[in-house]
């Protein structure tokens, strides 16, 4: 399958930055499917397991390892057994889902690694979106129906895991420049402004 028109761009966010919205929004300005919890639904399809399995192990670095070593009879019990029900194999799954649907067609994921699974695909343009903490504090009570403390005890509950997940499949930093073509404020612009000057970089990038 010859993937080498496809439009294809990695958006990592802050919890609360605007990542998700500005995501789908870049999906519909270039035409691409947008990607963020459904590829777990591919992921579960492709694999046979069950789409609780992915979720569960989303953007988490340590659940498996607890769940096997405390629950090999109930697992067991199901047939599941076979050493690549680890987490690094969930995670090939969602991988491999991740990489079909960049070959079908052009792609905006969100998460889920797709930056370092798409590493060798070309036309790839991976962005991180950050947003000034009481942006992303106020974005969350009102998504939670919390306060600020609670908000922020999510934010960094979500985000210890996220980064711990992402530095531990990619053998990256999460968030670290060094790991993105741009990293953006979206405070600075606005979600609608943010979007507009990452559409003028992603045509400048890939020559569009």
């Amino acid at each position: 399958m010859n993937c080498n028109n496809n439009i294809i761009i990695n958006v990592g966010r802050q919890l609360g930055s605007g990542g998700h919205y500005i995501g789908k929004r870049l999906a519909e300005d270039f035409g691409c499917t947008f990607y963020d919890h459904r590829i777990l639904n591919l992921a579960a399809t492709e694999s046979g397991f069950g789409e609780n399995f992915f979720e569960m192990n989303d953007e988490h670095s340590g659940f498996w390892e607890s769940l096997i070593n405390k629950n090999m009879t109930w697992l067991s019990d199901f047939g599941f057994h076979n050493n690549t029900f680890t987490q690094e194999g969930l995670f090939n799954f969602q991988s491999e889902a991740i990489r079909k649907a960049a070959a079908r067609g052009s792609c905006v994921f969100v998460g889920r690694c797709a930056d370092y699974v798409l590493r060798d695909f070309p036309r790839v343009v991976n962005i991180f979106i950050t947003s000034n903490l009481n942006d992303r504090i106020a974005r969350v009570e009102q998504r939670h129906h919390c306060g600020r403390d609670e908000a922020l005890s999510i934010i960094e509950r979500r985000e210890k895991a996220r980064a711990a997940y992402y530095n531990f499949f990619t053998g990256k930093k999460w968030g670290d420049a060094q790991s993105y073509d741009l990293c953006i404020n979206a405070s600075i612009l606005g979600q609608e402004g943010t979007e507009e000057l990452l559409k003028i970089f992603i045509k400048h990038k890939l020559g569009l």
